[in-house]
């Protein structure tokens, strides 16, 4: 049987990182995947282990490119830590300064 997740009520109408007005998703800003390991059972309650962030795409795939699970859930679990992380801060800074991500499309053969 699968848990329902609590419901994300608050989503704002742009990205946390680089406040760009794009379509967001939830990061869960300690992993799901480590969620089962104990170490970070102990040191989480479940209602800490639901949190995340809204946050763009292009952002979220940023995240999930410089910083592992294990050290999301360890050393990055806010807004203002993932800021600090100097990859991701100097994506963020780029990044807030775009216009919005216009789809490519292929030619077709």
């Amino acid at each position: 049987m699968r848990r329902q997740m609590p419901p994300r009520i608050y989503c704002p109408d742009a990205c946390v990182l680089c406040n760009r007005s794009l379509p967001l998703t939830f990061h869960h800003v300690i992993p799901k995947l480590v969620h089962k390991r104990r170490r970070v059972r102990q040191q989480y309650s479940s209602e800490q282990l639901q949190e995340g962030i809204w946050v763009c795409k292009p952002c979220h795939s940023a995240i999930h490119r410089f910083i592992d699970h294990a050290e999301l859930a360890k050393s990055f679990h806010t807004v203002e830590q993932l800021k600090s992380h100097e990859d991701l801060g100097k994506y963020v800074r780029w990044s807030s300064k775009q216009r919005r991500v216009k789809k490519v499309r292929r030619k077709s053969k």
